[in-house]
């Protein structure tokens, strides 16, 4: 099976150049390289001896003299460079000029040496460097051993001018500033104790691959822990300690498949010293420093981490088997859908080898692989700022790929792009694939183009181990160097565990329908417990009564949680992080709050973000703005979008909040609004006024971060973070709402399902640009009715709304706002933290409504104070609905007409009745969409009891609030007795396929028609 793909003609203008200068007086009569998998020693190629004159050199250009010595390839050019290094040693790389001084030196003290030439010595450093780039590929990685791959030209002896005669004559390889056998400062070996250190090293049960990384202490380090002379070597006890974690794995998948055999479990047969490599890497990892550990990974091998690793109950997990059974009653357990027990996460503590504990935690993911992946690195990133670990180096993220998923799905490389971004870096996530060698039926030739499925972690300079599953002790190395690399150089590690399926893509599937040839050789191959034990006994390590002993052992632990299973009755579920303590589920009532602030604190943070330092030289035009705000402020009078939204922020700081802020171009805003960071025009400095909120402000407490231009990546980042902590108000904001669509993986599987499937709250924000100004078909949508569409309120039944019951909003799966007013989007933002419940809020944002002269607010909208114009029966706080502006009386008999509509329509609504006189027509702005506000809805349409009722919107008919907001509605009328369907007028664009018209004019006419149809003299009959 062929489970790499075999990249041909890379490099192959250098080998022949190599070839054609390398071999003076020889030509090749090359054997057929396919690498049998039992004895993969040297490779040779016969050489011919033929009289001829060496090559003559051809001109190097004098730019490439000062490459460094790690960079050479080609003969003709070393030659070239000797020549300039005799002539004049300054003009060659520091490299090359300390090779050249130390072979002069060594050389004329070397009688030993027999007849070496100073080429030899260079096409000797140039073989040992070929096995540093190109060794993997002569690894022994297929435990199957089905792969037939070619050796790289680059590891042939005779390349380089070498025979087999040449084995045992000494060689120079001088003195280097390098790690690995070159430092020993022994600059004289054997040709073969060169090349066994270099098979040893390079062509073992691993295949390490870092020689792409351009650093050379990353490498220099590699070198050190791959070259050391000794090979690995572990003690009895600790062999005893890897035996006993890979049997527990291994006796965990047989016990499962003995009590359900035909239940999907997806299990871990075939691959399992992962789950000792994971227990090995965080023992080493917790020495190192390490106290939290975030897990994402997909179904394959769950169960097993969850058990093992995590340290989840085996009693709970048998019992999800059996079907499990709900929890016990007790006031406010909400138990949601639930999920399958292959989705499901957990966080225990652990102790670990070393004496340490360690918390561990694993996010609930769906089955759309590789979507967790920013989650859990958000998630860690927010750890890390909770726990002030600055240097990235106490949490740690560590996700658990597939091999296919790994190199398909794009989210990776978006994930792996935020790692080294100053606001998403992680300090280093380490990335471990379990590789099956196929992706349920696809092979490695039909699902990827690279050669490993690893590959697009080079695009980061990532070093990655491949490892062969069914060599246990190459396993834990690697997971253990993996632990290390990250805790030394703050950035992600891939480990490759190439191994294989037993059983197929899960227990009941026949994988011989695709895959006949390996699966033939699966039946017939031992189990990695099978060789491990059989190595041990061979080394007299351990006994068969020890291996007895510590399976009876783990058997008798099974079979009694088994038996406990049968009774196992869940207890509450509490969340992930006990900052969740005292949060209230869907079913325990949080009374709503006020969120006006007191006038003196609106002041006082309100001159910090308006300010600007002395001899800072902003943007002429940026400065005008500040002058603005403070005038703003000042006069309490006008404030606009981008000042509430930056109140709303600087309360929240003030109350001891976190404020995060993220997306594509966020800092200024898409439509140079917000100015959160200013930057000198003379020293390119910035300034960040909501850093300067409170003395002494935690650099990190506000952050506002432009994030790379991804859309699934950076809201699953986000997603994650927000779930660490309920105390913190996260924003992402898409760059137009039409391009949110790019994350859509995350708001079906996790924002909008999240809570009911997993138990986990979340409070992000998302901001979403949406609104109809003729700027096309994706800059005009933000698709509204995919996130009604997906919320799960029950559009026939009026839940409770009286103020001091209702619950409606923790029974509602998400929110989602379409708001008019800069004071309403300031407490609609205060309100996600003070309650006590978190959910996520989808807020449709504006574009033209960020500078529209009548979209302002007076301060006195945003304070606590009575007989202010927020100020109403229950305090300041978000308007739900925003009744007519007309100063209308309780009941109001002559109004023909009652609009409804959601968002900047309104404006243009209000605008065209002043233009027309229609003060007969009442215009009511529903805020918020869902959960729909019927208790509001039922108060207007009682004090305009003869008006006719018409929904109003810019969307097309099929797209919008129409179709959500038309059954609530009905609802609310029946429940007053107003009518039928019928009776709900439809105002705006006809069902289409496109968002918007591409066409300005178009626009234009569209527009105008339906504002003007909406306060027609006459009855609407449309769409009945």
């Amino acid at each position: 099976m062929v489970w790499f793909r075999v990249v041909s003609g890379v490099g192959s203008v250098a080998k022949h150049a190599i070839r054609r200068s390398l071999c003076q007086g020889g030509s090749y009569a090359t054997r057929t390289r396919v690498l049998p998998s039992q004895n993969r020693y040297f490779h040779t190629t016969v050489l011919k001896s033929k009289a001829q004159a060496a090559p003559v050199p051809r001109p190097v250009p004098l730019s490439r003299l000062t490459d460094s010595f790690l960079d050479g390839t080609s003969s003709v050019y070393l030659e070239e460079l000797q020549r300039a290094w005799e002539a004049d040693p300054n003009s060659v790389d520091e490299s090359w000029d300390n090779f050249f001084r130390n072979f002069v030196g060594q050389a004329a003290t070397s009688p030993g040496i027999s007849g070496q030439t100073i080429q030899e010595s260079m096409r000797l450093l140039l073989l040992v460097r070929a096995y540093q780039v190109n060794g993997h590929m002569k690894a022994k990685l297929d435990p199957l051993g089905l792969e037939e791959r070619e050796i790289p030209d680059d590891l042939d002896l005779a390349l380089y001018g070498f025979t087999e005669a040449d084995l045992d004559r000494e060689f120079f390889i001088g003195v280097w500033r390098m790690s690995g056998f070159l430092s020993e400062n022994r600059p004289v070996q054997t040709l073969r104790a060169i090349l066994t250190r270099l098979e040893q090293s390079y062509c073992g049960s691993i295949g390490y691959e870092y020689m792409h990384i351009a650093d050379r202490d990353k490498c220099n380090w590699l070198r050190d822990k791959i070259e050391t002379p000794t090979p690995r070597q572990y003690n009895q006890q600790r062999r005893e300690v890897i035996l006993d974690r890979l049997i527990w794995s291994t006796q965990f998948e047989n016990f499962l498949a003995t009590k359900w055999t035909a239940a999907k479990r997806f299990g871990l047969e075939g691959g399992e010293t992962l789950i000792p490599g994971m227990k090995e890497m965080f023992d080493r990892a917790a020495d190192l420093g390490v106290e939290s550990i975030v897990i994402g990974m997909s179904h394959r091998g769950r169960l097993n981490v969850l058990g093992n690793v995590v340290r989840k109950p085996l009693r709970q997990i048998f019992s999800e088997f059996s079907g499990g059974t709900k929890p016990v009653d007790e006031v406010g357990l909400y138990t949601g859908t639930g999920d399958v027990k292959y989705h499901l996460g957990t966080s225990y503590d652990r102790p670990t080898r070393g004496g340490r504990r360690i918390h561990l935690s694993l996010v609930a993911n769906p089955s759309h692989l590789e979507a967790v992946d920013p989650v859990v690195v958000g998630k860690t990133r927010a750890k890390q700022y909770y726990s002030n670990d600055v240097d990235r180096t106490k949490n740690m993220g560590v996700l658990i790929h597939g091999d296919g998923s790994f190199a398909g799905q794009g989210v990776v490389y978006e994930t792996l792009h935020l790692s080294a971004l100053p606001n998403y870096t992680t300090g280093g996530t380490i990335h471990i694939v379990v590789n099956n060698q196929v992706a349920f039926t696809t092979d490695p030739t039909a699902g990827r183009s690279s050669q490993y499925c690893t590959d697009v972690a080079k695009a980061l300079n990532v070093p990655i181990f491949h490892v062969n599953g069914d060599d246990m002790e190459a396993v834990v190395h690697v997971c253990e160097l993996a632990a290390e690399w990250r805790q030394t150089f703050h950035s992600d590690v891939v480990v490759d565990i190439v191994c294989y399926r037993r059983f197929g893509h899960n227990e009941i599937d026949e994988p011989s329908f695709t895959q006949p040839k390996m699966y033939k050789v699966i039946r017939n191959h031992p189990s990695a417990l099978d060789i491990y034990q059989k190595k041990l006994l061979e080394l007299g390590q351990t006994t068969q009564e020890d291996i007895d002993r510590i399976q009876n052992k783990v058997n008798a632990i099974l079979n009694e949680e088994f038996l406990a299973s049968k009774a196992y009755v869940p207890n509450r579920r509490d969340w992930l992080s006990a900052y969740w303590a005292g949060f209230k589920s869907p079913e325990q009532i949080s009374r709503v709050r006020n969120t006006g602030v007191k006038p003196e604190i609106l002041k006082s943070v309100g001159k910090a973000i308006t300010g600007l330092p002395e001899n800072f030289n902003a943007h002429r035009a940026v400065k005008k703005i500040f002058e603005q705000r403070s005038q703003m402020i000042e006069t309490g009078e006008g404030i606009d979008w981008a000042v509430g939204e930056a109140l709303a922020f600087a309360t929240l700081l003030v109350e001891g909040n976190h404020v995060r802020l993220s997306g594509q171009d966020v800092e200024r805003g898409t439509f140079s609004h917000r100015h959160s960071v200013v930057h000198d025009q003379e020293t390119g400095e910035k300034y960040c006024p909501l850093d300067h909120v409170i003395m002494n402000q935690n650099e990190e407490m506000f952050t506002v971060s432009n994030s790379s231009l991804s859309e699934f990546g950076v809201l699953g980042f986000e997603l994650g973070y927000s779930m660490e902590n309920p105390n913190a108000l996260i924003l992402w904001e898409a760059q137009f709402g039409d391009f949110s669509n790019g994350a859509q993986v995350i708001f079906d599987q996790f924002l909008s399902s999240g809570e009911s499937k997993w138990l986990r709250q979340t409070g992000l924000v998302v901001l979403l640009p949406h609104g109809y100004d003729g700027q096309g078909p994706e800059h005009s949508s933000a698709r509204l009715e995919r996130f009604l569409q997906m919320s799960d309120d029950n559009p026939y039944v009026i839940p409770e709304m009286d103020s001091t019951l209702r619950k409606q909003i923790q029974e509602c799966n998400w929110q989602v706002v379409n708001v008019t007013t800069p004071a309403n989007y300031f407490h609609v933002l205060r309100r996600q933290l003070h309650r006590e419940f978190r959910k996520p809020l989808i807020v449709m944002s504006p574009k033209n409504l960020l500078r529209h002269k009548e979209c302002k607010s007076n301060l006195s909208e945003f304070d606590d104070v009575q007989g202010h114009p927020g100020f109403d029966k229950q305090g300041t706080r978000f308007k739900r609905l925003i009744k007519d502006q007309n100063y209308h009386s309780d009941l109001e008999e002559g109004i023909r007409r009652l609009v409804l509509c959601s968002g900047k329509v309104y404006y243009e609504l209000d605008e065209q009745r002043k233009k027309v006189k229609a003060d007969d027509v009442a215009i009511c702005r529903v805020e918020q969409l869902c959960p729909f506000p019927y208790d509001l809805a039922m108060r207007e349409l009682k004090r305009y009891p003869n008006a006719e009722v018409v929904w109003c919107q810019e969307e097309p008919m099929n797209m919008g609030a129409y179709n959500y907001v038309l059954l609530r509605l009905l609802t609310a009328m029946k429940e007053l007795g107003r009518g039928t369907i019928e009776d709900i007028k439809y105002v705006g664009r006809a069902p289409s396929a496109a968002t918007a018209t591409g066409f300005i004019t178009v626009h234009v006419k569209e527009q105008a028609e339906l504002v003007e149809k909406a306060l027609q003299p006459e009855p609407i009959n449309y769409p009945f």
